[in-house]
């Protein structure tokens, strides 16, 4: 027995000498250690061995097994430690070259131009409030004086969902709703996405954004309109910037105006930009409609007020000099990363 068990260990060792990697090592300790190896064969022989000699043969097995996984141990830690020498040398780092620069994205020229508008507003004591996308039509234009059959509830302006559901059209809905509530005085603006059935132009989309504001409280005037618009062109488009209002006609405000402001391009004197006038449309604005208040609950006799609304793409146009509103959605990186 302790001559085999010499042969197994001779031939183990000779085994792992010859292995070229750790592939061929685990196949000797399988061969060798495994359920059906060498040793374990021997091992179930010991039934054969006389009683008196079991220990002496145990301790012969325990001593060559300790042996041989002493052995495969010492040769796999230095094949691991080759291959890993090895993988060090095929993956070189060179701290010479640049890094690998991030592509991080930023904010939307419209969220730049939004972000602006509404710093200038709250720092005029304004709230910041939205409303729903799909609104109601007594909302959208019942309470806001658009009765039926004004030209604004048309299908070929309106996206309708039923005869009483809208895609709105403006976010005038959420003064309304505000002044339902009667909580006065109110100062606020209303941004938000709103819809109408337009062909998509340089100039048009059918869907687009708004920023709509609505002051109420007891002695406004039209004087107190103006200064505020006045103060919001010079802090969006500089302090040299004048304004000018032109009488117009909206359902919901008597009387109403469109705002220009002189050309923050060639201040005033006619430019390409311009196109030669010296001025440029901004908003649309005028003193809240009497019956507008009536029919949101507010005493028109106690309180008046004045509403303005302007195109948030128009803003960011103009402020940055884009020259087509189709731009601002087709997410070319190329574009969206001049700003």
């Amino acid at each position: 027995m302790k001559e085999k068990l010499q042969k197994i260990r001779e031939h183990a060792m000779a085994q792992i000498r010859e292995a070229g990697n750790l592939n061929a090592l685990n196949d000797v300790r399988v061969a060798v250690l495994g359920k059906k190896g060498e040793l374990t064969s021997v091992l179930k022989g010991m039934k054969d061995v006389a009683p008196e000699e079991r220990p002496k043969v145990g301790q012969l097995v325990n001593e060559t097994r300790e042996e041989i996984e002493r052995v495969l141990e010492e040769a796999k830690k230095k094949m691991e430690a080759l291959v890993r020498e090895e993988r060090l040398k095929a993956e070189v780092i060179d701290v010479t070259l640049p890094a690998k620069r991030n592509l991080s994205g930023h904010r939307h020229p419209n969220t730049i131009a939004l972000e602006e508008v509404e710093r200038i507003f709250i720092g005029m004591g304004y709230e910041v409030v939205e409303g729903p996308e799909i609104e109601y039509d007594l909302y959208n234009f019942e309470k806001l004086n658009i009765p039926d059959g004004h030209p604004a509830k048309d299908e070929q302006d309106t996206f309708y969902i039923n005869k009483d559901i809208v895609l709105r059209t403006q976010t005038s809905p959420c003064q309304a709703r505000v002044m339902e509530q009667g909580k006065l005085p109110i100062r606020m603006i209303a941004p938000g996405r709103v819809f109408r059935s337009d062909e998509v132009d340089a100039t048009h989309s059918p869907s687009f954004h708004q920023i709509e504001g609505l002051v109420v409280d007891k002695n406004i005037t039209f004087a107190d309109l103006k200064g505020t618009l006045e103060e919001f062109a010079k802090e969006l488009f500089g302090p040299e910037t004048r304004t000018k209002f032109r009488p117009h006609h909206f359902p919901f405000t008597e009387p109403s105006a469109e705002v220009d402001v002189s050309c923050f391009k060639c201040g005033g004197s006619g430019c390409r930009f311009c196109k030669g006038s010296g001025w440029i449309e901004i908003l649309g604005c005028g003193m809240v409609h009497p019956h507008v208040l009536e029919m949101c609950g507010i005493d028109p006799e106690q309180y008046t007020g004045f509403a303005f609304g302007m195109g948030l793409e128009r803003i960011a146009l103009l402020k940055y000099e884009i020259d087509d509103m189709r731009l601002l959605y087709e997410n070319d990186i190329r574009f969206l990363g001049q700003f």
